[in-house]
């Protein structure tokens, strides 16, 4: 294998350059640094050089036979797509649900009926570890051909430890095994499990005094999430659980204000996590906490389309100053999705955002999300040799014709992945550089 990889002659390549210390607000959203005619020099897994084609031509015209050669004639490339909100390790899918809601049932009367979150829980409990890990990596085949190289992976389907810390072990085995980077975010505050339902603050207990302490132990996650809602746990809940976490040294992530306004935006703000996902019903108040302490608001528009309910503001929070990212939500109950280009789409058509500011959102602002703004989410010398190539000209026609997967090849770590489409299978195994 050739240890350097030369992207050529894009129609246009997307930098995002100057973006590694902090996520990117109001205008800023829109200034991709697209350099036409662009070209990218990897080696060793890292971007070594970024310009316009001739530049980097004459640069390295004595090592060209070194490189793998990547003619990007005519397309589109940008840096590899981040999601930064996922629920990737389960078992089982909830279709049945699906017809359910289109006859008239809530999410949360599904979930108090026995399904949603509950009925993922039973099928994840009783899954065993390869099952976990096989369905698990198969979905990240597809987002790799989809052009993501980064995804969060939340647990939550276990809200007891043997299968909680069983989700986090398959997320670990998944990023050391699949050459897509897997980022782990402890989530056993997903729901109030039943036998608890009459007494949450002990479940809460248990959380705080059991099992996070656990997780940081055994070094099987970054970040400490929790479903701050109405009838799942409250914000004064929850500012006890994301508190325990951080004396432990996670990182706090919420899900805020989906359903109902619930305070969980101020709570971020106040709490100073690093994003407030959802948002749906987030209060004017605490978007704009949010934007002065910097929390980048996840907005998830697939889950309100699949849930057909009126989607986040994202256009409103761009104004207003909040960094904003976007992601799949990938579930089995309210976004069975792996399609981020889709979720970029859904950006523009259903949340007012601009074709620009969606390329920002699940590139650079994502990254910040997950604490990897220094090292992905944007095509700059230094940071990991993360690509994706569309084949359209321009960032405007990828938002315009909709619902297509445009993704041509993907570079993950300085190394081709995605080739015409097609996963190239010994690559997408292993992980790491070699020459």
């Amino acid at each position: 294998m050739k240890k350097a990889v030369f992207i050529r002659n894009a129609s246009q390549l997307v930098t995002l350059q100057g973006s590694s210390e902090a996520p990117r607000i109001k205008e800023g959203m829109s200034d991709l640094g697209t350099i036409e005619n662009g070209s990218l020099w990897i080696e060793n897994g890292v971007i070594q050089s970024v310009g316009k084609d001739q530049e980097l031509l004459g640069k390295y015209q004595a090592r060209l036979g070194e490189a793998e050669i990547v003619d990007a004639t005519g397309k589109l490339v940008t840096p590899g797509l981040v999601d930064p909100h996922t629920h990737l390790v389960f078992a089982g899918s909830r279709e049945n649900e699906f017809n359910m809601r289109l006859q008239g049932a809530t999410y949360m009367e599904i979930m108090n009926s026995g399904g949603g979150i509950h009925a993922t829980t039973r099928r994840t409990k009783n899954a065993g570890h390869e099952e976990l890990f096989q369905e698990s990596f198969g979905r990240l085949n597809q987002f790799l051909l989809h052009g993501v190289t980064t995804v969060e992976a939340k647990s939550g389907y276990g809200m007891e430890w043997a299968t909680e810390c069983k989700q986090l072990e398959v997320a670990k085995q998944l990023n050391k095994k699949h050459v897509v980077d897997v980022v782990s975010t402890f989530m056993g505050a997903h729901a109030i499990p039943k036998e608890y339902k009459e007494d949450p603050d002990r479940f809460v207990e248990i959380l705080i005094q059991d099992m996070i302490p656990k997780v940081a132990a055994l070094g099987l996650a970054e970040f400490n999430d929790v479903f701050c809602e109405h009838g799942v746990f409250s914000p004064e809940q929850s500012r006890l659980i994301l508190e325990a976490g951080k004396r432990h040294g996670l990182i706090a992530k919420i899900h805020a204000d989906e359903i109902e306004p619930y305070e969980g935006a101020e709570l971020a703000a106040e709490i100073g996590a690093i994003s407030a996902d959802h948002l749906l019903r987030a209060s004017e108040k605490g978007l704009k906490a949010m934007a002065e302490k910097g929390v980048v608001g996840v907005l998830l528009p697939g889950t309100a389309y699949f849930l057909m309910a009126e989607s986040a503001n994202g256009r409103k929070m761009v104004d207003l100053g909040v960094p904003v990212a976007l992601s799949t939500d990938c579930n089995p109950g309210s976004s069975p999705t792996i399609s981020l280009p889709f979720i970029m789409n859904l950006g523009c058509l259903k949340m007012g955002m601009t074709p620009a500011e969606v390329i920002t959102a699940a590139t650079i602002n994502a990254a910040h999300a997950i604490n990897r703004g220094n090292e992905i989410g944007s095509l700059e010398v230094g940071k990991k040799g993360d690509v994706t190539i569309f084949k359209v000209e321009n960032y405007m026609k990828l938002q315009y014709a909709y619902g297509v997967n445009h993704v041509d090849t993907v570079v993950k770590n300085g190394r081709v992945v995605v080739r015409g489409g097609q996963l190239i299978e010994e690559l997408s195994i292993s992980k790491g550089y070699s020459s």
